[in-house]
C-alpha cells in the first residue's frame, strides 16, 4: 500500500527590503536614468533649448524697454531664467520619461522585483536632475558670453544653482503625480508644460513688481517661485537673502512632502 504526500503549496510573498535598501535601489535606478540620458542626447537638448531661447528673447526684445539697456536687463533677468530652467524645463521631460517607461512595461518589471515600490519613481526623478545641472551650466556659459557677471562670489553662485535645483526637484513631483494618474504622453506633455506657467510668469522675473497691476502684484508677492527668484537674485547679485532662502526651502519641503506622497500613493494603488 502506497501513500502519497501532498506537496505544500508554494506561496508567493513580497519580501520587504531591508532598512536602507530603498535608498540604494533608488540610486541604482537613478543610474539607469542617467544611462538613458547619455544615450539620448535629445533629452539634454530639450533641457537646454527653452531657457536659452527665453534668455535671448527677453534680453534683446524687452531689455531696452524694461531696463534701458540689454546689459542691465541681463543682470536683472538671469536669476529668474536660472529658476525657470529647473521649474519649467525639467517638468515635462520627467513626466514624459515615466509615462514612456510605464507604457513599455518597464515599471511592470520593477514590480516583480523585491524592491521598494517607490524606488522607480525616486530613481527617475533623481536621474533627471542631471538635466538641471547641464541646463544651469549652459546658462552660465551663455550668460557670461552675453555679459552677465556674478557680483557676489563663487560659493554664492553655487548656492544659487543648488537652491534652484532643489526647488525644481521638489516641484517636479507634481509632474510625477500627473504622469502616474494620466499615463498618456500627449496629456502629460501638455499638462506638465502648462501647470508651471502661472508660477513662473506670475513673478517679477521679467519686470519689477512696481510695474504690475495690483492683482498680479498681489499674486507675485506670495508666489513661491518669486521667493526662489529673489533668493537666487540675492545670491548672484548681492543683497539680503536669508528670508528668501528660508522661504524657498520651506516651499520646496512642502512641495516634496505633499506631491511625492500623493505620487507614491497613486502609483501603489495602480499596482
Amino acid at each position: 500500500m502506497t501513500s502519497t504526500t501532498a506537496s505544500p503549496a508554494v506561496s508567493r510573498t513580497y519580501e520587504r527590503p531591508r532598512r536602507g535598501a530603498g535608498l540604494r535601489q533608488s540610486l541604482a535606478l537613478a543610474g539607469r536614468s542617467l544611462t538613458k540620458t547619455r544615450r539620448n542626447p535629445g533629452m539634454v537638448l530639450d533641457a537646454l533649448m527653452l531657457p536659452v531661447l527665453f534668455l535671448l528673447l527677453f534680453v534683446y526684445l524687452f531689455g531696452g524697454a524694461v531696463a534701458g539697456s540689454s546689459q542691465e536687463y541681463l543682470q536683472y533677468l538671469f536669476p529668474g531664467i536660472l529658476v525657470l530652467s529647473t521649474v519649467l524645463v525639467g517638468q515635462t521631460s520627467t513626466g514624459l520619461s515615466i509615462v514612456i517607461d510605464m507604457k513599455k512595461g518597464v515599471f511592470d518589471r520593477f514590480r516583480s522585483l523585491p524592491i521598494e515600490r517607490a524606488a522607480p519613481l525616486i530613481g527617475s526623478v533623481l536621474g533627471d536632475t542631471i538635466r538641471y545641472v547641464i541646463a544651469s551650466a549652459a546658462l552660465f556659459v551663455l550668460g557670461y558670453v552675453l555679459g552677465f557677471r556674478v557680483e557676489t562670489g563663487t560659493w554664492q553662485a553655487l548656492a544659487a544653482v543648488g537652491l534652484a535645483i532643489v526647488f525644481g526637484f521638489a516641484l517636479s513631483w507634481l509632474t510625477v503625480l500627473v504622469a502616474v494618474l494620466l499615463r498618456d504622453e500627449n496629456l502629460v506633455t501638455t499638462v506638465a508644460f502648462l501647470l508651471p506657467f502661472p508660477l513662473v510668469f506670475g513673478t517679477d522675473m521679467v519686470a519689477p513688481l512696481e510695474t504690475m497691476p495690483s492683482w498680479l502684484r498681489s499674486w507675485a508677492e506670495v508666489n513661491p517661485v518669486s521667493q526662489a527668484i529673489e533668493a537666487c537674485r540675492g545670491l548672484l547679485l548681492g543683497g539680503p537673502v536669508d528670508d528668501a532662502v528660508i522661504l524657498t526651502l520651506l516651499w520646496a519641503a512642502g512641495f516634496f512632502a505633499v506631491f511625492s506622497t500623493l505620487a507614491v500613493w497613486a502609483y501603489r494603488r495602480s499596482m
